[in-house]
C-alpha cells in the first residue's frame, strides 16, 4: 500500500482562553480587602513549520482533527491562569495552505518557515484588573475568548528543479534510480509508480533535484489515471524532461504522438508552457528502439527540442542528458530575481476609523461588525447584570450608541453583534453615569426602578437648600406684620 499522501483536510481548533476570576480578599480584621480575582490564561495556538525530515502528509491523513490546549482559569489572591500549550505541526517543504474554498493562506517553502494558522483565544480579565475609581469592587469578570476554529486544506507540491514526465512504463523510475540515489519501485507493468519520487543529482559543481511524476495518460488533466493527482508536483519544476519509450509494443504509440499527448495534458492543466523542455528517448539498448529513435530525432529537433538517446539499463547517454539538465537549471536560477528579506508592513488605523461598521438590514435590524465589539460580546457573561452594564458602557465609549442613532436605529430595534442579538435601549446607558450598587447588579438595568439619576438627586438637594425669591419675600412680609402688632401692644400698655 502506498504511504504517500499529498493532500489532506485538517480540522483545527485553537485553545480557548481561560475565564477571569471573581474574588474578594478576606482575612482576619479585614473582611473586605478589595478584589483579588486573577486573569485567565491565553489559549494555545496552532502553527505549521517546514521540517526537511518530513516528506509526506501521511500523519495528518490518519489524525485530521487537531486541537490545542485551553488556557486555565484565574483564581483568587491575584493568581493568573496558565497559558495553553501552543501546538506546532511539522509539514513537508512545498506545502500550500488554503481554505476549503481554494483561497491560498500560505505557500510554505524553505526549512523553518512558520505560519500561525489558528490563533488561541485571549484569557478573560479577573475583577482585580477591572476595578477602577468608580467600580472599586466589580462583581463580575470577563469570560475567556474562544479560539479560532476552521478547516484547512494542505497540498504538497514537490520542490524540484527537474520534472520527468511521460507515459506509464516509459522508464522514468529507472532513469531517476541511476542518476541519483533514489530507489523507487520498478516493475514491468503500467502505473508501477504510485507516488512522486525525488532524487538529488550531483554533477561536478552542480547539484539539483529531480522529481519522477507518476505516468500520465490522455485525459489526466480531467481526472483520468493518476495524472490529476500528481500534476501539481511539477508546478515548481524549472525544467521538464519528456521521457519517451522507444521500444513500446502498444499500437498507435510512437515518440512524436506521446509528446503531443503529454503536451496537451500539460497545456490543459495550465501554467507550464514557459518551462524549457528536453526529450530523453529511452530504451535505445533495444535494437528496434534505437532504430525508431534515429527516425524520429529529426522531427523532434525541428520542433525545437533537444533530443538525447539514452538507456537506463546500460547508462548510455545519461551523462550528456544530466549535464543538459544542470545547464538549464543554472540558467533558471541565475534568471530568477534575488530573494528579498521579508518586509514588515505596518498598517496603522486611519484617524477617522472607528474600528467597527454598522449595517442596516432589510428586516429593520442593525448589525455591528468589528474586532473589538465582537470580542467584548464573547467575553461578557450575560447572566450577570453588572457585566452587561459594563459592556454597554464600553460600547457607548467606542461610539456604537451614537453611530446607531445616526444610522436610524430607534429604541426597541434589533441589534446584532457577533452571535448575540439585543433590543436597543440607548436611554439605559448612553450619557448615564455609572452608579455602584450590589455586586453583580446594575441599577440601570432594573426595569421598574424608581431611583432618580445622579443629576436629578443633585437638583433636588439644591432645591431643598436654596429658597426661591418668592418664598423669601413672603416670609419677610409676615414678619413685618408681627412687628407692627407687637409695637401696638407696647403702646397700649404704656398708656
Amino acid at each position: 500500500m502506498a504511504t504517500f499522501v499529498d493532500r489532506v483536510v485538517l480540522h483545527l481548533q485553537a485553545g480557548d482562553g481561560g475565564h477571569g476570576c471573581v474574588s474578594i480578599h478576606r482575612e482576619k480584621f479585614k473582611p473586605f480587602g478589595g478584589p483579588d480575582g486573577g486573569n485567565g490564561g491565553h489559549g494555545g495556538s496552532v502553527s505549521l513549520v517546514v521540517d526537511p525530515q518530513v516528506t509526506t502528509l501521511l500523519d495528518f491523513h490518519f489524525h485530521p482533527h487537531v486541537k490545542a490546549d485551553n488556557g486555565k482559569g484565574g483564581a483568587g489572591s491575584n493568581r493568573d491562569g496558565a497559558n495553553g500549550r501552543n501546538l506546532v505541526l511539522k509539514v513537508p517543504n512545498g506545502t500550500v495552505v488554503q481554505t476549503t474554498d481554494g483561497t491560498v493562506l500560505a505557500d510554505m517553502v524553505g526549512s523553518g518557515t512558520t505560519f500561525e494558522v489558528a490563533r488561541g483565544g485571549r484569557g478573560g480579565r479577573g475583577n482585580a484588573s477591572l476595578a477602577n475609581a468608580k467600580r472599586k469592587a466589580p462583581g463580575f469578570a470577563e469570560l475567556g475568548e474562544p479560539g479560532d476554529q476552521l478547516d484547512i486544506v494542505l497540498e504538497l507540491k514537490s520542490v524540484a528543479d527537474v520534472g520527468l514526465v511521460g507515459f506509464p512504463s516509459a522508464g522514468k523510475s529507472s532513469l531517476i534510480s541511476v542518476i541519483s540515489a533514489a530507489k523507487p519501485k520498478i516493475a514491468d507493468y503500467p502505473f508501477t509508480t504510485l507516488v512522486p519520487n525525488l532524487g538529488v543529482v550531483r554533477m561536478d559543481n552542480h547539484t539539483f533535484t529531480v522529481a519522477d511524476v507518476p505516468g500520465l495518460i490522455p485525459g489526466a488533466a480531467t481526472g483520468k489515471g493518476l495524472g490529476l493527482e500528481f500534476l501539481r508536483h511539477i508546478e515548481r519544476c524549472a525544467v521538464l524532461v519528456h521521457v519517451i519509450d522507444s521500444a513500446t509494443l502498444e499500437p498507435g504509440r510512437d515518440p512524436v504522438a506521446d509528446i503531443d499527448a503529454i503536451e496537451a495534458e500539460l497545456s490543459q492543466y495550465g501554467g507550464l508552457t514557459d518551462r524549457p523542455r528536453l526529450v530523453a528517448v529511452n530504451k535505445v539498448d533495444v535494437p528496434d528502439g534505437r532504430d525508431l529513435a534515429e527516425i524520429v530525432r529529426p522531427d523532434l529537433e525541428e520542433r525545437g527540442y533537444r533530443v538525447f538517446e539514452v538507456s537506463a539499463a546500460t547508462r548510455e547517454g545519461l551523462k550528456e542528458l544530466t549535464y543538459a539538465m544542470a545547464e538549464l537549471v543554472d540558467a533558471e536560477r541565475k534568471a530568477a530575481p534575488p530573494a528579498e528579506p521579508t518586509r514588515i508592513v505596518i498598517r496603522p488605523m486611519a484617524v477617522d476609523d472607528d474600528g467597527f461598521t454598522i449595517t442596516a438590514e432589510t428586516d429593520g435590524s442593525f448589525t455591528v461588525r468589528g474586532v473589538r465589539p465582537e470580542r467584548w460580546v464573547k467575553q461578557t457573561n450575560f447572566d450577570n447584570d453588572e457585566a452587561v452594564g459594563y459592556l454597554a458602557d464600553r460600547l457607548a465609549r467606542l461610539g456604537v450608541e451614537d453611530k446607531l442613532a445616526r444610522a436610524g436605529a430607534k429604541p426597541g430595534d434589533l441589534v446584532r453583534i457577533g452571535e448575540r442579538e439585543f433590543d436597543w435601549q440607548p436611554t439605559l446607558h448612553a450619557g448615564v453615569e455609572f452608579v455602584p450598587g450590589n455586586r453583580g447588579t446594575d441599577i440601570r438595568l432594573e426595569e421598574k426602578s424608581n431611583r432618580a439619576s445622579a443629576a436629578e438627586r443633585l437638583a433636588a438637594r439644591k432645591a431643598r437648600r436654596v429658597r426661591s425669591a418668592d418664598e423669601v419675600g413672603a416670609d419677610t412680609s409676615d414678619d413685618d406684620d408681627f412687628d407692627d402688632d407687637f409695637d401696638d401692644d407696647i403702646d397700649d400698655d404704656t398708656e
